[in-house]
Protein backbone atom coordinates (compact mmCIF):
# COMPACT_ATOMS: atom_id res chain seq x y z
CA UNK A 1 0.00 0.00 0.00
CA UNK A 2 1.52 3.34 -1.04
CA UNK A 3 2.21 5.81 1.56
CA UNK A 4 0.22 8.94 1.73
CA UNK A 5 1.61 11.86 0.03
CA UNK A 6 1.37 14.01 3.70
CA UNK A 7 3.37 11.41 5.48
CA UNK A 8 6.26 10.41 2.42
CA UNK A 9 9.43 12.43 3.56
CA UNK A 10 10.20 13.24 0.33
CA UNK A 11 9.09 16.91 -1.62
CA UNK A 12 6.53 18.73 -0.82
CA UNK A 13 4.90 16.98 1.93
CA UNK A 14 7.96 17.29 3.88
CA UNK A 15 10.87 19.48 2.77
CA UNK A 16 14.19 19.07 4.22
CA UNK A 17 13.79 22.30 6.37
CA UNK A 18 10.91 21.42 7.67
CA UNK A 19 11.11 20.22 12.04
CA UNK A 20 8.06 18.37 12.54
CA UNK A 21 8.89 18.72 16.16
CA UNK A 22 8.79 22.62 16.21
CA UNK A 23 5.94 23.09 13.47
CA UNK A 24 4.05 20.75 15.87
CA UNK A 25 5.06 22.70 19.41
CA UNK A 26 4.62 25.95 17.54
CA UNK A 27 0.78 25.10 16.77
CA UNK A 28 0.20 23.93 19.64
CA UNK A 29 1.95 27.15 21.45
CA UNK A 30 -0.56 29.26 19.23
CA UNK A 31 -3.71 27.33 19.84
CA UNK A 32 -2.77 27.64 23.84
CA UNK A 33 -2.37 31.38 22.88
CA UNK A 34 -5.47 31.68 21.06
CA UNK A 35 -7.48 29.76 23.85
CA UNK A 36 -6.23 32.40 26.53
CA UNK A 37 -8.41 35.09 24.38
CA UNK A 38 -11.36 32.00 23.31
CA UNK A 39 -13.13 31.33 25.38
CA UNK A 40 -10.42 32.56 28.44
CA UNK A 41 -10.90 36.26 28.48
CA UNK A 42 -14.43 36.01 27.09
CA UNK A 43 -15.45 33.99 30.25
CA UNK A 44 -13.63 35.86 32.16
CA UNK A 45 -14.66 39.93 30.98
CA UNK A 46 -18.33 37.99 30.85
CA UNK A 47 -17.95 36.90 34.24
CA UNK A 48 -15.92 39.62 35.91
CA UNK A 49 -18.35 42.66 35.23
CA UNK A 50 -21.83 43.58 36.30
CA UNK A 51 -24.80 40.77 35.26
CA UNK A 52 -25.92 43.98 32.99
CA UNK A 53 -22.66 43.91 31.23
CA UNK A 54 -21.76 40.14 30.46
CA UNK A 55 -23.13 40.12 27.16
CA UNK A 56 -22.11 43.10 26.04
CA UNK A 57 -18.42 42.60 27.45
CA UNK A 58 -17.73 38.76 26.21
CA UNK A 59 -18.75 40.17 22.89
CA UNK A 60 -16.43 42.48 22.51
CA UNK A 61 -13.42 40.29 23.35
CA UNK A 62 -15.31 37.54 20.31
CA UNK A 63 -15.40 40.50 18.20
CA UNK A 64 -12.10 41.60 18.83
CA UNK A 65 -10.57 37.96 18.08
CA UNK A 66 -12.69 37.42 14.40
CA UNK A 67 -11.89 40.97 13.26
CA UNK A 68 -8.44 40.84 14.49
CA UNK A 69 -7.68 37.49 12.03
CA UNK A 70 -9.09 38.63 8.91
CA UNK A 71 -7.10 42.03 8.69
CA UNK A 72 -4.04 40.47 9.88
CA UNK A 73 -4.28 37.80 7.02
CA UNK A 74 -5.29 40.80 4.95
CA UNK A 75 -2.06 43.61 5.84
CA UNK A 76 -1.23 42.91 9.40
CA UNK A 77 1.45 40.14 9.13
CA UNK A 78 3.38 41.84 6.51
CA UNK A 79 3.36 45.40 8.78
CA UNK A 80 4.59 43.40 11.45
CA UNK A 81 7.23 40.84 10.31
CA UNK A 82 7.64 41.74 6.41
CA UNK A 83 10.10 43.94 4.34
CA UNK A 84 11.25 46.94 6.08
CA UNK A 85 9.57 50.12 5.08
CA UNK A 86 10.51 52.39 8.17
CA UNK A 87 12.70 51.85 10.56
CA UNK A 88 9.31 51.30 12.91
CA UNK A 89 7.01 49.61 10.08
CA UNK A 90 7.16 46.85 8.11
CA UNK A 91 5.37 46.90 3.93
CA UNK A 92 2.10 46.27 4.26
CA UNK A 93 0.56 42.99 2.14
CA UNK A 94 -1.33 40.01 2.02
CA UNK A 95 -0.80 36.86 3.73
CA UNK A 96 -2.84 34.29 1.68
CA UNK A 97 -1.61 32.89 -1.25
CA UNK A 98 -0.60 29.53 -1.46
CA UNK A 99 2.98 30.29 -2.66
CA UNK A 100 3.66 32.40 0.40
CA UNK A 101 2.07 30.26 3.23
CA UNK A 102 3.78 27.10 2.32
CA UNK A 103 7.52 28.20 2.04
CA UNK A 104 9.55 28.30 4.68
CA UNK A 105 8.59 30.62 7.43
CA UNK A 106 11.09 34.28 7.35
CA UNK A 107 11.42 37.08 8.70
CA UNK A 108 13.24 39.39 6.40
CA UNK A 109 13.99 42.11 8.21
CA UNK A 110 15.79 40.64 10.88
CA UNK A 111 19.05 39.77 9.54
CA UNK A 112 21.55 41.50 12.26
CA UNK A 113 24.84 43.50 10.63
CA UNK A 114 28.15 44.46 12.19
CA UNK A 115 28.87 48.36 11.67
CA UNK A 116 30.67 47.81 8.83
CA UNK A 117 28.09 45.90 6.87
CA UNK A 118 29.00 42.62 6.85
CA UNK A 119 26.67 40.06 8.76
CA UNK A 120 26.23 39.26 12.68
CA UNK A 121 23.12 37.22 12.17
CA UNK A 122 21.64 35.98 9.84
CA UNK A 123 17.36 35.98 8.57
CA UNK A 124 15.06 34.55 11.47
CA UNK A 125 13.99 31.23 9.57
CA UNK A 126 12.15 28.69 12.00
CA UNK A 127 11.79 25.24 10.55
CA UNK A 128 8.04 25.18 9.81
CA UNK A 129 5.64 27.44 6.95
CA UNK A 130 4.99 30.67 6.87
CA UNK A 131 1.56 29.60 7.67
CA UNK A 132 2.33 28.50 11.21
CA UNK A 133 4.05 31.61 12.05
CA UNK A 134 1.30 33.76 10.54
CA UNK A 135 -1.42 31.86 12.84
CA UNK A 136 1.09 31.90 15.85
CA UNK A 137 1.95 35.79 15.63
CA UNK A 138 -1.77 36.58 14.93
CA UNK A 139 -3.04 34.84 18.43
CA UNK A 140 -0.45 37.85 20.28
CA UNK A 141 -2.20 40.60 17.76
CA UNK A 142 -5.94 39.38 19.09
CA UNK A 143 -5.40 38.69 22.10
CA UNK A 144 -3.54 42.47 22.71
CA UNK A 145 -6.74 44.20 21.32
CA UNK A 146 -8.92 41.88 23.69
CA UNK A 147 -6.68 43.24 26.97
CA UNK A 148 -7.38 46.64 25.60
CA UNK A 149 -10.88 46.54 25.70
CA UNK A 150 -11.03 45.90 29.92
CA UNK A 151 -10.07 49.37 30.24
CA UNK A 152 -13.63 50.03 28.14
CA UNK A 153 -16.16 47.89 29.24
CA UNK A 154 -19.24 48.88 30.28
CA UNK A 155 -19.43 52.21 28.14
CA UNK A 156 -18.01 52.13 24.93
CA UNK A 157 -20.34 51.99 21.95
CA UNK A 158 -20.22 48.71 19.72
CA UNK A 159 -20.04 50.42 16.54
CA UNK A 160 -17.06 52.58 17.94
CA UNK A 161 -15.60 49.31 19.15
CA UNK A 162 -16.00 47.42 15.43
CA UNK A 163 -14.12 50.66 13.79
CA UNK A 164 -11.30 50.90 16.78
CA UNK A 165 -9.77 47.33 16.11
CA UNK A 166 -8.81 47.03 12.86
CA UNK A 167 -7.53 50.56 13.26
CA UNK A 168 -5.67 49.81 16.02
CA UNK A 169 -4.35 46.27 14.97
CA UNK A 170 -2.91 48.43 11.58
CA UNK A 171 -2.13 51.66 13.26
CA UNK A 172 -0.50 50.51 16.33
CA UNK A 173 0.39 47.14 17.18
CA UNK A 174 2.24 46.64 14.13
CA UNK A 175 4.44 48.95 14.83
CA UNK A 176 5.51 48.25 17.92
CA UNK A 177 5.34 44.34 16.85
CA UNK A 178 7.97 45.34 13.99
CA UNK A 179 10.00 47.87 16.37
CA UNK A 180 11.04 45.20 18.64
CA UNK A 181 10.06 41.53 17.40
CA UNK A 182 9.77 41.92 13.34
CA UNK A 183 13.33 43.53 12.75
CA UNK A 184 12.67 47.28 13.63
CA UNK A 185 15.35 49.67 15.28
CA UNK A 186 14.88 48.74 18.45
CA UNK A 187 15.06 45.01 17.79
CA UNK A 188 18.92 45.99 16.15
CA UNK A 189 19.63 48.27 18.85
CA UNK A 190 19.24 45.53 21.46
CA UNK A 191 16.01 46.20 23.32
CA UNK A 192 14.75 43.13 25.05
CA UNK A 193 11.62 41.91 24.91
CA UNK A 194 11.23 37.94 25.33
CA UNK A 195 7.54 37.71 24.29
CA UNK A 196 5.24 41.10 24.69
CA UNK A 197 5.98 42.87 27.95
CA UNK A 198 6.44 45.84 26.03
CA UNK A 199 5.08 44.67 22.52
CA UNK A 200 1.40 43.27 23.67
CA UNK A 201 1.02 44.22 27.48
CA UNK A 202 2.78 47.55 27.97
CA UNK A 203 1.02 48.94 24.79
CA UNK A 204 -2.59 47.48 25.63
CA UNK A 205 -2.37 49.16 28.83
CA UNK A 206 -1.45 52.78 27.48
CA UNK A 207 -3.71 52.58 24.72
CA UNK A 208 -6.39 51.12 27.27
CA UNK A 209 -5.79 53.89 29.71
CA UNK A 210 -5.86 56.13 26.38
CA UNK A 211 -9.13 54.85 25.27
CA UNK A 212 -10.63 55.43 28.78
CA UNK A 213 -9.87 58.81 28.84
CA UNK A 214 -11.66 59.45 25.73
CA UNK A 215 -14.48 57.19 25.39
CA UNK A 216 -15.61 58.80 29.03
CA UNK A 217 -16.23 57.03 32.41
CA UNK A 218 -19.66 54.82 33.01
CA UNK A 219 -22.92 55.83 34.71
CA UNK A 220 -21.93 56.85 38.28
CA UNK A 221 -23.95 53.86 39.61
CA UNK A 222 -21.61 51.38 37.67
CA UNK A 223 -18.30 52.74 38.60
CA UNK A 224 -19.25 52.87 42.29
CA UNK A 225 -20.16 49.03 42.47
CA UNK A 226 -19.13 46.88 39.52
CA UNK A 227 -19.41 43.68 41.05
CA UNK A 228 -18.64 40.24 39.45
CA UNK A 229 -21.67 38.57 38.43
CA UNK A 230 -19.87 35.30 38.76
CA UNK A 231 -16.47 34.93 40.81
CA UNK A 232 -16.52 30.97 39.78
CA UNK A 233 -16.36 31.49 36.50
CA UNK A 234 -14.20 34.63 36.33
CA UNK A 235 -11.44 32.19 38.29
CA UNK A 236 -12.35 30.24 34.79
CA UNK A 237 -11.23 32.18 32.29
CA UNK A 238 -8.26 33.56 34.52
CA UNK A 239 -7.47 29.77 34.84
CA UNK A 240 -7.45 29.62 30.91
CA UNK A 241 -5.31 32.30 31.01
CA UNK A 242 -2.75 31.37 33.23
CA UNK A 243 -2.52 28.22 31.89
CA UNK A 244 -2.18 29.29 27.79
CA UNK A 245 0.62 31.12 28.95
CA UNK A 246 3.10 28.24 28.66
CA UNK A 247 1.82 28.71 24.46
CA UNK A 248 2.53 32.62 25.18
CA UNK A 249 6.24 32.38 26.34
CA UNK A 250 7.08 28.76 25.13
CA UNK A 251 6.69 29.49 21.91
CA UNK A 252 8.22 32.82 21.55
CA UNK A 253 11.88 30.91 21.18
CA UNK A 254 10.09 29.46 17.24
CA UNK A 255 10.95 26.34 18.26
CA UNK A 256 10.71 23.16 20.67
CA UNK A 257 14.40 23.89 22.49
CA UNK A 258 16.10 24.47 26.17
CA UNK A 259 14.63 28.39 25.81
CA UNK A 260 11.14 27.12 25.64
CA UNK A 261 11.29 24.77 28.78
CA UNK A 262 13.31 27.38 30.87
CA UNK A 263 10.42 29.86 29.78
CA UNK A 264 7.61 27.94 30.70
CA UNK A 265 8.95 27.11 33.94
CA UNK A 266 9.80 30.81 34.93
CA UNK A 267 6.21 31.67 33.77
CA UNK A 268 4.42 29.86 36.51
CA UNK A 269 7.03 30.55 39.06
CA UNK A 270 6.59 34.20 38.50
CA UNK A 271 2.81 34.09 38.12
CA UNK A 272 2.26 31.63 41.35
CA UNK A 273 5.12 33.87 43.39
CA UNK A 274 2.94 37.13 42.59
CA UNK A 275 -0.25 35.78 43.34
CA UNK A 276 0.98 34.92 46.84
CA UNK A 277 2.40 38.40 46.94
CA UNK A 278 -0.58 40.30 46.39
CA UNK A 279 -2.81 37.98 48.41
CA UNK A 280 -0.74 38.43 51.61
CA UNK A 281 -0.43 42.31 50.86
CA UNK A 282 -4.38 41.94 51.01
CA UNK A 283 -4.54 39.94 54.00
CA UNK A 284 -2.18 42.61 55.48
CA UNK A 285 -4.35 45.85 54.62
CA UNK A 286 -7.27 44.86 54.40
CA UNK A 287 -7.60 41.39 56.76
CA UNK A 288 -9.16 39.57 54.33
CA UNK A 289 -7.71 37.88 51.09
CA UNK A 290 -9.52 38.90 47.65
CA UNK A 291 -9.98 36.57 45.38
CA UNK A 292 -9.92 39.38 42.46
CA UNK A 293 -7.20 40.30 44.27
CA UNK A 294 -5.50 37.42 43.57
CA UNK A 295 -6.53 37.15 39.90
CA UNK A 296 -4.86 40.68 39.36
CA UNK A 297 -1.59 39.19 41.37
CA UNK A 298 -1.82 36.16 38.87
CA UNK A 299 -1.68 38.60 35.82
CA UNK A 300 0.51 40.70 36.76
CA UNK A 301 2.92 38.10 37.92
CA UNK A 302 2.32 36.45 34.19
CA UNK A 303 2.83 39.95 32.61
CA UNK A 304 5.84 40.89 34.72
CA UNK A 305 7.68 38.02 33.28
CA UNK A 306 6.65 37.84 29.97
CA UNK A 307 9.74 40.36 28.64
CA UNK A 308 12.36 38.10 30.23
CA UNK A 309 10.79 34.34 30.74
CA UNK A 310 13.65 33.08 28.89
CA UNK A 311 16.09 35.02 30.26
CA UNK A 312 16.48 34.86 33.20
CA UNK A 313 17.27 32.61 36.05
CA UNK A 314 14.16 30.81 37.73
CA UNK A 315 15.53 32.16 41.12
CA UNK A 316 15.71 35.21 39.35
CA UNK A 317 11.98 34.56 38.21
CA UNK A 318 10.54 34.40 41.75
CA UNK A 319 12.47 37.90 42.35
CA UNK A 320 9.96 39.33 39.65
CA UNK A 321 7.01 37.68 40.93
CA UNK A 322 7.67 39.21 44.49
CA UNK A 323 7.93 42.81 43.22
CA UNK A 324 4.94 41.76 40.33
CA UNK A 325 2.69 41.47 42.85
CA UNK A 326 4.10 44.58 45.40
CA UNK A 327 4.74 47.63 42.65
CA UNK A 328 1.10 46.83 40.59
CA UNK A 329 -0.16 46.09 44.00
CA UNK A 330 1.02 49.72 44.97
CA UNK A 331 0.47 51.56 41.68
CA UNK A 332 -3.19 50.36 42.51
CA UNK A 333 -4.14 49.99 45.82
CA UNK A 334 -2.30 53.37 46.98
CA UNK A 335 -1.31 55.68 44.39
CA UNK A 336 -4.78 55.32 42.19
CA UNK A 337 -6.80 56.45 45.03
CA UNK A 338 -4.43 59.46 45.46
CA UNK A 339 -3.91 60.68 41.87
CA UNK A 340 -6.82 62.91 40.55
CA UNK A 341 -6.08 61.79 36.33
CA UNK A 342 -6.15 58.38 37.78
CA UNK A 343 -9.54 58.92 39.84
CA UNK A 344 -10.79 60.83 36.23
CA UNK A 345 -10.24 57.94 33.98
CA UNK A 346 -12.34 55.28 33.94
CA UNK A 347 -10.17 52.12 33.42
CA UNK A 348 -12.69 48.84 34.02
CA UNK A 349 -11.17 46.56 35.02
CA UNK A 350 -7.62 48.90 36.02
CA UNK A 351 -5.90 47.36 32.72
CA UNK A 352 -2.85 50.06 32.99
CA UNK A 353 -2.07 48.99 36.40
CA UNK A 354 -2.13 44.53 36.11
CA UNK A 355 -0.36 45.53 32.13
CA UNK A 356 1.33 48.90 31.56
CA UNK A 357 2.76 48.77 35.01
CA UNK A 358 3.48 44.93 35.17
CA UNK A 359 5.18 44.99 31.95
CA UNK A 360 7.11 48.45 31.95
CA UNK A 361 8.39 46.40 35.46
CA UNK A 362 9.28 43.46 33.93
CA UNK A 363 11.10 45.17 31.16
CA UNK A 364 13.65 47.30 33.39
CA UNK A 365 13.89 43.93 35.39
CA UNK A 366 15.20 41.83 32.27
CA UNK A 367 17.68 44.82 31.02
CA UNK A 368 19.07 44.07 35.34
CA UNK A 369 18.56 40.00 35.68
CA UNK A 370 18.43 38.75 31.86
CA UNK A 371 21.64 35.69 32.31
CA UNK A 372 24.24 36.09 29.26
CA UNK A 373 24.30 32.51 28.54
CA UNK A 374 20.09 32.03 28.07
CA UNK A 375 20.48 35.37 26.20
CA UNK A 376 23.27 33.84 23.96
CA UNK A 377 20.77 31.12 23.11
CA UNK A 378 18.24 33.58 21.93
CA UNK A 379 18.61 37.29 21.17
CA UNK A 380 19.34 38.15 17.65
CA UNK A 381 22.24 40.74 19.00
CA UNK A 382 25.26 38.83 20.59
CA UNK A 383 26.55 39.87 24.29
CA UNK A 384 23.39 41.37 25.48
CA UNK A 385 23.13 40.49 29.10
CA UNK A 386 21.41 42.11 31.97
CA UNK A 387 23.05 45.02 34.46
CA UNK A 388 23.65 42.36 37.28
CA UNK A 389 25.72 40.07 34.82
CA UNK A 390 27.71 42.90 33.85
CA UNK A 391 25.83 44.72 31.15
CA UNK A 392 25.90 47.80 32.54
CA UNK A 393 23.83 50.99 32.51
CA UNK A 394 23.56 50.89 28.77
CA UNK A 395 20.58 48.21 28.62
CA UNK A 396 18.78 49.66 31.36
CA UNK A 397 18.73 52.69 28.89
CA UNK A 398 18.06 50.55 25.81
CA UNK A 399 14.74 49.25 28.12
CA UNK A 400 13.92 52.35 29.12
CA UNK A 401 14.10 54.11 25.44
CA UNK A 402 11.93 51.28 23.89
CA UNK A 403 9.50 51.53 26.72
CA UNK A 404 9.16 55.10 25.92
CA UNK A 405 9.30 54.25 22.21
CA UNK A 406 5.71 51.99 22.74
CA UNK A 407 4.30 54.66 25.50
CA UNK A 408 4.52 57.78 22.95
CA UNK A 409 3.30 55.70 20.14
CA UNK A 410 0.25 54.05 21.90
CA UNK A 411 -0.65 57.85 23.14
CA UNK A 412 -0.62 59.15 19.56
CA UNK A 413 -1.87 55.84 17.68
CA UNK A 414 -5.02 55.65 20.52
CA UNK A 415 -5.66 59.73 20.29
CA UNK A 416 -5.58 59.52 16.58
CA UNK A 417 -7.80 56.71 15.85
CA UNK A 418 -10.55 57.42 18.48
CA UNK A 419 -10.70 61.21 17.43
CA UNK A 420 -11.39 60.01 13.68
CA UNK A 421 -13.83 57.60 14.76
CA UNK A 422 -16.00 60.00 17.26
CA UNK A 423 -16.14 62.05 13.58
CA UNK A 424 -18.19 59.69 12.33
CA UNK A 425 -20.03 57.80 15.41
CA UNK A 426 -20.32 58.32 18.97
CA UNK A 427 -17.21 56.42 21.00
CA UNK A 428 -19.66 56.37 24.31
CA UNK A 429 -23.38 54.79 24.42
CA UNK A 430 -26.17 56.83 25.91
CA UNK A 431 -26.73 57.62 29.45
CA UNK A 432 -30.42 55.74 28.39
CA UNK A 433 -28.62 52.61 27.24
CA UNK A 434 -25.74 52.79 29.72
CA UNK A 435 -28.92 52.32 32.54
CA UNK A 436 -30.29 49.30 30.81
CA UNK A 437 -27.12 47.15 29.58
CA UNK A 438 -27.10 44.26 27.56
CA UNK A 439 -30.58 44.36 26.56
CA UNK A 440 -30.72 48.02 25.18
CA UNK A 441 -26.73 47.17 23.46
CA UNK A 442 -28.20 43.42 22.11
CA UNK A 443 -31.51 42.60 23.07
CA UNK A 444 -30.08 39.95 24.84
CA UNK A 445 -28.91 38.94 28.47
CA UNK A 446 -26.58 36.83 30.30
CA UNK A 447 -29.26 34.98 32.53
CA UNK A 448 -32.98 34.06 31.68
CA UNK A 449 -33.97 35.29 35.57
CA UNK A 450 -36.59 37.46 36.15
CA UNK A 451 -36.61 39.41 39.03
CA UNK A 452 -33.60 42.34 38.28
CA UNK A 453 -35.63 45.25 38.53
CA UNK A 454 -37.67 44.60 35.54
CA UNK A 455 -41.11 44.13 35.42
CA UNK A 456 -42.49 40.88 35.40
CA UNK A 457 -44.59 39.83 32.07
CA UNK A 458 -46.20 36.16 32.44
CA UNK A 459 -46.56 36.41 28.78
CA UNK A 460 -42.34 36.23 28.29
CA UNK A 461 -42.78 32.62 30.18
CA UNK A 462 -41.99 29.39 27.98
CA UNK A 463 -44.41 27.28 29.56
CA UNK A 464 -48.41 27.66 29.60
CA UNK A 465 -49.44 29.37 33.29
CA UNK A 466 -53.10 29.15 34.15
CA UNK A 467 -55.05 32.32 35.40
CA UNK A 468 -54.31 31.15 39.15
CA UNK A 469 -51.03 30.37 38.37
CA UNK A 470 -50.00 33.94 36.91
CA UNK A 471 -51.99 35.19 39.88
CA UNK A 472 -49.50 33.26 42.26
CA UNK A 473 -46.50 34.14 39.94
CA UNK A 474 -47.54 37.81 40.47
CA UNK A 475 -47.61 37.63 44.65
CA UNK A 476 -43.80 35.61 44.78
CA UNK A 477 -44.04 35.68 48.69
CA UNK A 478 -46.27 33.30 49.78
CA UNK A 479 -47.37 31.98 53.03
CA UNK A 480 -47.07 27.95 52.24
CA UNK A 481 -48.14 25.51 55.38
CA UNK A 482 -47.28 28.43 57.72
CA UNK A 483 -43.66 28.84 56.25
CA UNK A 484 -42.46 31.68 54.41
CA UNK A 485 -40.65 31.57 50.58
CA UNK A 486 -39.68 33.25 48.01
CA UNK A 487 -41.08 31.70 44.18
CA UNK A 488 -38.10 32.58 41.33
CA UNK A 489 -40.21 32.57 38.04
CA UNK A 490 -37.41 30.74 35.79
Amino acid sequence: MATPLAYQASLPASPEWLNKGDNGWQLAAATLVALQSMPGLVVLYGSIVKKKWAVNSAFMALYAFSAALIFWVLLGFRMAFGERLLPFWGKAGPALSQSYLIRRAAMPATPHHFRNGTLETPMMEPFYPQATLVFFEFTFAAITLILLAGSVLGRMSIKAWMAFVPLWLLFSYTVGAFSLWGGGFLYHWGVIDYSGGYVIHLSSGIAGFTAAYWVGPRLKSDRERFSPNNILLMLTGAGLLWLGWSGFNGGAPYAANITSSVAVLNTHVCAATSLLTWTCLDVAFFKKPSVIGAVQGMMTGLVCITPGAGLVQTWAAMVMGILAGIVPWFSMMILHKKSALFQKVDDTLAVFHTHAVAGLLGGLLTGLLAEPALCHLFLPVPGLKGAFYGGGIMQLVKQLVGALFVVAWNLVATTAILLAISRFTPLRMPDEQLMIGDDAAHGEEAYALWGDGERYDATRQVTMLTAAAAEEAMHPMREINGARGVTIQL
